[in-house]
């Protein structure tokens, strides 16, 4: 009897997985930089209207071609069914090596780096690794146990992390009026200089990264119940929350921080808007910091939960080690797939992390690209039939592509150059492996 996945996540579930996913800290790092660009705190917050809006397009291509092939490894699938079964190899490889599997050691590190402000020895490189090491174990256990406790887990975990963002949006009420909102005028900036289409195209790039994440619910879809209409209620519900809550998020934490304090936070550091609430400001690092914790936890839990289920749907066509097509015989999941993700993740803490950041940007964008763009080929294959159908798909697909080489320009402006390079070079070590598979897959 051939073992398959059982549907088993609802659609609270699988929204928690995909909010879980995209709503991290990094807001946090966010806003303080789009608010540097804006100069003007109203036009920040039109930004990150824009910066959601950006997403609308991608997400009607992800809901249409889900309910087309609701399977397990969903881009994976996009591009096979495509055409291109050595794109969709290079996909999953490219994911496997140099996104999917350093986030979770990057965000083991975000999680130690946040409890440092209790525990400082966790901020020391050795002890935040092995940290970071533990928590990717427990979590690994959990999902190798059961995606449907797993999917509960995520539920709680996406719930709490919620928590001290309303936090901000109901406290930040009471300080509407005490100025740090006023401008002298919503068409220039504090420095004078008027609003120009180049500053608001930057800060709009700058919040790309707050709301990346939403495709990987897609790995998993072979276990969403009802997935033809779960799918795009999950997906258009949950970048709609994302993108209202950010809006909400980023106009209080406007309200509550002095506009001169905002801007002046050092690139890549948290604003923490608890610092400026009086009577709780002495315990704002606690609070704050715990608030990451949680962050971090959620991510890395919906994490463990998706990706290596893409690794799981290529070596079920034959086009990867037979291992990874194991499914445990009592909990129903990609067992081998998920064990060793993690045990490759923990290997990963050992490099360098900004090395690491670079190989997580430059191949997300170059894996959407080619997710987005094999919607122009699935159109014309007889067995496409979504249930679901995107608006002038044209345009929506081909917006889709052009954010993402948008964005694969601005890695290689952001990134140290030879991270960018031993990313680009670890792809290009999938083609010998193609050719290899396809000939085991032959004979």
């Amino acid at each position: 009897m051939t073992l398959k996945p059982k549907r088993q996540l609802n659609l609270l579930q699988t929204s928690s997985i995909i909010i879980g996913q995209v709503i991290g800290s990094g807001i946090f790092i966010n806003i303080p930089i789009v608010a540097a660009i804006a100069g003007n705190s109203w036009i920040a917050v039109f930004i990150w209207f824009l910066g959601g809006l950006l997403w609308l397009p991608q997400i009607f291509i992800l809901a249409e071609m889900g309910t087309a092939y609701p399977d397990q490894g969903g881009p994976y699938h996009f591009i096979h069914k495509a055409g291109s079964p050595f794109l969709a190899f290079i996909y999953t490889w490219t994911a496997f090596l140099t996104s999917d599997t350093p986030t979770l050691t990057i965000i083991g590190l975000l999680a130690a780096d946040a409890l440092s402000f209790f525990f400082p020895e966790l901020g020391l490189g050795i002890y935040a690794k092995i940290f970071a090491a533990v928590l990717i174990a427990i979590f690994t256990v959990l999902q190798y146990r059961s995606v449907k406790s797993g999917g509960n887990v995520q539920v709680v975990l996406t719930f709490a992390k919620l928590f001290p963002l309303l936090a901000v949006v109901i406290i930040g009420f009471f300080f509407i009026g005490d100025g740090n909102l006023y401008v002298e005028s919503l068409f220039r900036t504090n420095e004078n200089k008027p609003i120009s289409l180049s500053i608001i195209t930057a800060g709009v790039a700058a919040t790309i990264w707050a709301y990346a994440g939403f495709l990987n619910i897609l790995y998993t879809s072979g276990e969403v119940k009802n997935p033809t209409k779960n799918l795009p209620k999950a997906l258009i519900g949950s970048v709609l929350f994302v993108m209202g809550a950010y809006v909400l998020i980023s106009f209080f934490t406007n309200a509550i921080v002095p506009f001169n304090d905002l801007i002046s936070v050092e690139e890549g550091k948290f604003i923490n808007p608890f610092k400026y609430i009086q009577g709780i400001s002495g315990i704002a690092g606690g609070i704050f910091a715990v608030a990451v914790f949680v962050s971090m936890l959620g991510v890395m839990n919906s994490s463990i939960i998706t990706q290596p289920r893409l690794e799981y749907a290529m070596a079920k066509d034959g086009l990867f080690f037979k291992r990874f097509a194991t499914l445990h015989p009592k909990f129903l999941t990609p067992s081998f797939s998920i064990v060793f993700q993690s045990v490759f993740a923990v290997v990963l803490l050992f490099g360098n992390l900004n090395d690491l950041l670079g190989y997580f940007t430059l191949s997300y964008v170059l894996q959407n690209t080619l997710v987005y763009g094999s919607i122009f080929w699935l159109h014309k294959k007889e067995d496409y039939k979504p249930t679901y159908k995107s608006p002038v798909w044209k345009i929506m697909g081909g917006v889709s592509v052009l954010v993402q080489l948008y964005l694969a320009y601005g890695a290689f402006l952001a990134f140290p150059l030879g991270g960018l390079l031993a990313c680009l070079s670890l792809i290009f070590t999938g083609l010998p492996l193609y050719l290899y598979f396809k000939r085991e897959k032959s004979n």
